[in-house]
C-alpha cells in the first residue's frame, strides 16, 4: 500500500512580491507553521538584506529554517532538504500544515520533488583548479565546461555561482555520474509531499516598482551600517554575497557614490526576480493568484478553504 504523502501548501515567486505576508496569512487562517524557503534567511544577522520578517509580522505563527546559521557557515540543498524535510514531519505531527514559503527555487524544487544528493567524495586539488580557471577565463568560462558535460544543471545555475559550479563539475570529476542524472534517478523514486504551488503574480511594472521601493526602504531601515559589518568579517564569504551587500562594497572601497551603488542594488534585484519568474514559470502545478491590486482577505479565505479540501482529498497525486 502506498504510503500517505504530506500534504504542504508551498507559497513561492520573486523578491518583492509579499510571499511572506501571504504566508503568514494563509497560515494564520489555516492552522498552518511557515518553513522558509530561503538561501539567505537562514544566516543569523541578515534581518535587513534578507528582507527577514519580524516577530510583529510574525504574529505568533512558528516560523522555521530561519535565523539558525552563523554567517561565516556554509550550508547546502542537501542539508536543506535534510533540516526542512525534519520541520514538516514535526509540524505534521502537531497536526498542523506546512506552509513551504520563500523563493529559491533550487531549494524549493529539491524539497517537494525529493531530490536526492550524491555522497560523492571531494577532491581539493580539482576545486582549485577550477577556481584558478575561472579566475583566468571567467565565470562565464567555467559555466560552459559545466554546460556541456551536464547542460540540465547548468541551465539552472547562475554563472556567477561558482561554488555550485564547482561542486557539479567535481561529482562529474569524480564519479563519472553528473547531478542531474542523479536527480533523475531520484525522481523516480517518488516524492513523501503532495505540493499545492501558490505564487502572487504581478504586472511586471508593478512588481519592479515594488522592488525599488523596498530597497529604499532597506536603506531607511539601515541596510548601509548592516552591510559595513558583514564586510568587516573575512570569514563571511558566502552570506556577503548576498544581493543588498556586494553593490553596495565599491562604495565602502571608496570607488563609487552611493547613488551609483543603490541603482546597481536595485538593478540587481530586478535581474534575480526575472530569474525567479523563469524558475518558477517551468512549474506546471503553479497556481498563479492575481496580486495587481493586492490579495484581499476573500482571496486568503477562498486559498484555505481550497488548502482544507485538498488535504482532505483521498487521492493523493490529485492537485
Amino acid at each position: 500500500m502506498e504510503k500517505e504523502k504530506i500534504f504542504v501548501a508551498v507559497i513561492c515567486g520573486p523578491t518583492a512580491s509579499g510571499k511572506t505576508e501571504l504566508g503568514i496569512r494563509i497560515a494564520r487562517k489555516s492552522g498552518g507553521e511557515i518553513v522558509s524557503a530561503d538561501s539567505m534567511q537562514i544566516y543569523k544577522g541578515m534581518e535587513i538584506a534578507s528582507a527577514k520578517p519580524t516577530e510583529e509580522e510574525m504574529g505568533g505563527i512558528p516560523h522555521h529554517m530561519i535565523n539558525f546559521l552563523p554567517p561565516n557557515r556554509t550550508y547546502s540543498v542537501a542539508d536543506y532538504v535534510k533540516d526542512a524535510s525534519r520541520c514538516i514531519s514535526m509540524i505534521r505531527e502537531r497536526g498542523k500544515l506546512p506552509v513551504i514559503v520563500g523563493g529559491t527555487g533550487l531549494y524549493i524544487s529539491s524539497l517537494v520533488n525529493n531530490l536526492k544528493f550524491d555522497d560523492t567524495g571531494s577532491d581539493l586539488n580539482f576545486r582549485e583548479e577550477m577556481k584558478h580557471f575561472a579566475e583566468k577565463k571567467g565565470n562565464t568560462a567555467l559555466w560552459e565546461k559545466l554546460r556541456e558535460v551536464d547542460p540540465k544543471t547548468a541551465f539552472k545555475l547562475h554563472p556567477n555561482n561558482l561554488n555550485r559550479i564547482i561542486r557539479a563539475l567535481e561529482v562529474y570529476h569524480i564519479s563519472g555520474i553528473t547531478i542531474s542524472e542523479a536527480q533523475e534517478k531520484s525522481r523516480s523514486e517518488g516524492s513523501p509531499y503532495r505540493p499545492f504551488f501558490m505564487m502572487p503574480d504581478y504586472p511586471r511594472e508593478i512588481l519592479y516598482e515594488r522592488i525599488d521601493n523596498r530597497v529604499d526602504k532597506m536603506l531607511e531601515a539601515g541596510l548601509l551600517k548592516e552591510a559595513e559589518e558583514f564586510f568587516t568579517h573575512d570569514d563571511y564569504v558566502t552570506s556577503a554575497q548576498a544581493i543588498g551587500y556586494k553593490e553596495l562594497k565599491p562604495f565602502f572601497d571608496g570607488k563609487k557614490s552611493l547613488e551609483e551603488c543603490v541603482d546597481k542594488l536595485k538593478q540587481a534585484t530586478r535581474n534575480y526576480a526575472k530569474r525567479q519568474l523563469t524558475w518558477f514559470g517551468r512549474e506546471s502545478r503553479l497556481n498563479r493568484i492575481p496580486a495587481g491590486n493586492g490579495i484581499g482577505d476573500d482571496v486568503v479565505s477562498e486559498i484555505s478553504e481550497e488548502l482544507s479540501k485538498q488535504q482532505t482529498d483521498s487521492e493523493f497525486g490529485r492537485l
